[in-house]
């Protein structure tokens, strides 16, 4: 139950971070290692699907 309350922050961190960097592999590897170090596995996985759609957005 504790670590459900830690989700919402590793998704927030993932999508603030993914904004970092100047393409989409930067973008991408900062979103992971933010929901990496959040959430795990699956907040890397986040992340970096976070990364790739705000590199899409900013083309």
């Amino acid at each position: 139950m504790t670590a459900l309350r830690w989700v919402p922050l590793g998704v927030a961190a993932a999508l603030s971070l993914s904004a970092c960097g100047h393409n989409m592999e930067q973008r991408a590897a900062t979103g992971a290692i933010a929901g990496a170090v959040v959430a795990g596995p699956v907040g890397a996985v986040v992340g970096a699907g976070a990364g790739a759609v705000v590199n899409t957005i900013a083309k």
